[in-house]
């Protein structure tokens, strides 16, 4: 059953911010903090939900800031002696393992909203070459071919507010078939980027950078209309 606005919880510590619209609209889910030594996407949640820059105009908007605190309190990829909770999809509600268990739970989320966009937020060690594989550094990744129109118009956004060379944006196509974001493709046909930041950037740089991708591509699909700029 769709969730009502609000504040509710996958796990006592796992939150789910709710919103609804007074217009009808799509919905769209942002995740953040899958992985926990990727920081900046958690942030950028924190952030944009403390400022209330997160209320949509249209339909419904689903934000899980940390997905998996137990990593993000130790600032690593998976929890100390746990599974990579990105590879743990689509899960298993009787598994031993906690994170098969987590991933069964945010699956039957997204199985019942029925997002139009699942957009989770990552980091990334390397900046994207597309001679050095893999790398993903300030990328927007996509595995379904072709590329949705979504991922171009927001690169082109981007780049037109960082226009450093550094800082340049890409698309990137890379299927992982184990990776959530294509799981949950698969199992209800949504549009799903997994937002790639390079972590050689100073920590407040990839906040903004990921906020604006938040922004942009919740403008995009209709849930959060910007003023035209």
């Amino acid at each position: 059953m769709p969730l009502g606005a609000g504040i509710h919880h996958l796990e006592a510590n796992i939150a789910l911010h709710v919103f609804e619209a007074p217009e009808p609209g799509p919905t769209a889910l942002i995740q953040a903090g899958i992985h926990g030594d990727e920081v900046g996407g958690v942030h950028a949640l924190a952030e944009m939900l403390e400022a209330e820059g997160l209320v949509p105009t249209h339909g419904k908007l689903i934000v899980c800031p940390v997905m998996n605190p137990a990593a993000y309190r130790a600032r690593q990829r998976a929890a100390p002696g746990g599974l990579d909770l990105n590879r743990c999809f689509p899960g298993d509600a009787e598994a031993p393992e906690r994170e098969r268990r987590l991933a069964r739970k945010f699956m039957d989320l997204v199985e019942g909203e029925r997002p139009a966009l699942m957009a989770t937020l990552h980091e990334s060690h390397k900046r994207y070459d597309p001679e050095v594989q893999p790398s993903f550094g300030q990328t927007l990744v996509y595995g379904v071919e072709p590329m949705p129109e979504i991922v171009g118009r927001t690169v082109a956004r981007l780049n037109a507010r960082f226009a450093k060379p550094e800082e340049h944006w890409a698309p990137h196509y890379f299927p992982v078939a184990t990776s959530s974001t294509e799981v949950i493709v698969d199992a209800i046909g949504c549009i799903g980027i997994c937002v790639e930041t390079w972590m050689g950037f100073e920590e407040p740089h990839r906040v903004e950078m990921q906020k604006a991708v938040v922004e942009f591509l919740l403008d995009d699909i209709g849930v959060r209309r910007l003023p035209a700029s």
